[in-house]
């Protein structure tokens, strides 16, 4: 199948693809290897664990920014312990980082760790905006939550949507990671009928070995390993070899039109970051 441009004529989803990497040594060490195989002005996005602090997400973000790609740093609503600590991160994203773009995500914790609730409640503080940030990215979820109705996630969706078109801010919907198509396809046109014109990112896993996609899969509740197996085209009786998402992708660029406006993929880079950009390239080259 010819996935360059797809079907309908529009371009590939995986035209500029934007990666993710976490605030530890390993992976920006991982980052500066990879950084022959991937395109200046990369969308590089940088994790907000519980176990990392502003000093290694300064760090990772800083690194992105000195080899020429386009930091995303994650701020977590619910593990931000008070405005100050709000501050303090914008703060340094101006004025060490240098970036204008972070992702705004509610984040693990059951019950929030300072005065956001959720990260439309950090939005709407225009705290962002005040910062210099001044494109936000915003999650999505075309499988649904474990701990959140449709209905509260469709009216955070809008809300923060809304919020962002307010402030005169640049958007983008970022997804968790699938492996399925037909729940994406379902998700991005009830989020364009609902009058949401903002970039879409479907979250794919990178190319990694089969047992690590099953267990990131059963860790975030995707979907059972029999479907991940017949989604992905791999055996579940093999689980020795490495899988890629070369048929998600295609069967993205084969369903997409012009309606589902502006759609490109992001890779959680559960491979690593090197292994997951020559796959990129490889998969470039063949289509």
């Amino acid at each position: 199948m010819n996935t360059t441009p797809a079907a309908s004529g529009r371009p590939s989803v995986i035209t500029e693809p934007s990666l993710e990497m976490t605030g530890k040594d390993k992976d920006i060490n991982d980052l500066r290897e990879a950084a022959p195989f991937i395109p200046a002005g990369t969308r590089i996005n940088v994790t907000f664990l519980g176990n990392e602090d502003l000093g290694m997400r300064i760090k990772a973000s800083t690194a992105a920014k000195e080899l020429g790609y386009t930091p995303v740093p994650h701020i977590s609503a619910r593990r931000i312990s008070s405005q100050a600590e709000l501050e303090e991160y914008l703060t340094a994203l101006r004025d060490t980082v240098g970036t204008t773009h972070a992702f705004a995500v509610g984040g693990d914790p059951s019950e929030p760790m300072g005065p956001y609730g959720s990260s439309l409640d950090m939005i709407r503080t225009g705290l962002l905006k005040d910062y210099g940030i001044t494109d936000v990215s915003i999650a999505g979820y075309p499988e649904g939550h474990p701990d959140i109705t449709e209905a509260q996630l469709w009216e955070a969706l809008e809300g923060k949507a809304a919020s962002l078109k307010e402030q005169g801010l640049n958007g983008t919907i970022l997804t968790q990671f699938g492996f399925d198509v037909d729940p994406v396809f379902t998700w991005i046109e009830e989020v364009r009928r609902r009058g949401i014109d903002l970039p879409i990112r479907i979250g794919v896993p990178g190319p990694a070995g089969i047992k690590r996609l099953l267990t990131f899969a059963s860790r975030f509740g995707v979907s059972t390993s029999a479907g991940i197996a017949k989604k992905y085209g791999f055996s579940i009786t093999n689980l020795l070899g490495t899988a890629g998402p070369d048929k998600m992708i295609n069967a993205l660029d084969a369903g997409l039109t012009e309606a589902h406006g502006d759609v490109k993929l992001h890779f959680y880079t559960f491979g690593g970051m090197k292994t997951t950009a020559e796959w990129i390239q490889q998969f470039k080259a063949k289509h």
